[in-house]
C-alpha cells in the first residue's frame, strides 16, 4: 500500500505552521511549537499512533499560548488529506488508556462530520508553558479541520499531566486504529458509499 502522507503550511498574522504528517510512518517525530508541554504531548502522539510527524511553528507566545495550539487546524487538514478518499479503512477507532492514575476513553468516527464531545477535568491553569483549557481547544481544531467525530473522555485522574498525556496517547492509538486497512473493506465503510 502506498504511504498516506501530507503536507500543510499555515501562516497567519499570528503564527506559521508547517506540518508534514505520514499515518503509516514509524512513531518519528521533529517538533518544535516553542512550548515544550506541547511538543512533549505531539512526539507522544506520533510514537504511540506510529505516524512520522514534523511540526515546525513560529508563534505570538509573547501574546499567550492560544494561536500557537491552532497547530491543531494544521493537524486536522494533514489528517483529512493523508486519509484521502477513506476507501478500505476502519473508519472507527476507539480505546480506553491508562497512564499511572489517569484514564482516559477516545473514540472516533472519520465520519466526515466534525464533532467534539469532551469531558476532561484539570485542576491547574496550565502544565508547563501550556494552559490546560488549550487541550480542549487543540481537539476541538483538530475535529473541525479533519471532519472526525471525536470523544474524549477523563475517567480517572488527579495528576495534571498525566491527564493530558492519556488524552493525547489515546487519541494517537483510535486514531491509528480508525484510519487502518482493512482487506474486506473494498470501497467506503458506509451504507451510503460516501463519507
Amino acid at each position: 500500500m502506498e504511504q498516506r502522507m501530507s503536507r500543510v503550511d499555515r501562516n497567519t498574522k499570528e503564527t506559521q505552521i508547517h506540518m508534514e504528517l505520514n499515518l503509516d510512518g514509524t512513531g518519528t517525530a521533529q517538533v518544535d511549537t516553542g512550548i515544550g508541554f506541547f511538543d512533549h504531548m505531539l512526539e507522544g502522539f506520533a510514537r504511540h499512533g506510529l505516524f512520522d510527524l514534523t511540526v515546525k511553528v513560529a508563534g505570538d507566545l509573547i501574546v499567550d499560548c492560544h494561536h500557537t495550539i491552532d497547530t491543531g487546524i494544521a493537524l486536522g487538514i494533514a489528517i483529512r488529506k493523508a486519509v484521502g478518499d477513506k476507501k478500505g479503512i476502519r473508519r472507527y477507532g476507539d480505546i480506553i488508556l491508562p497512564m499511572d492514575e489517569a484514564l482516559v476513553l477516545c473514540a472516533i468516527d472519520l465520519s466526515g462530520r466534525p464533532y467534539l464531545a469532551y469531558e476532561g477535568n484539570f485542576t491547574c491553569e496550565r502544565v508547563g508553558y501550556m494552559d490546560t483549557e488549550m487541550v480542549r481547544e487543540f481537539f476541538y481544531s483538530v475535529s473541525y479541520t479533519a471532519g472526525m467525530n471525536l470523544h474524549i473522555r477523563q475517567l480517572a485522574g488527579i495528576n495534571n499531566h498525566h491527564i493530558a498525556e492519556a488524552m493525547f496517547k489515546a487519541f494517537a492509538k483510535a486514531l491509528d486504529e480508525a484510519t487502518r486497512s482493512d482487506p474486506r473493506i473494498e470501497d467506503v465503510l458506509s451504507t451510503k458509499g460516501v463519507l
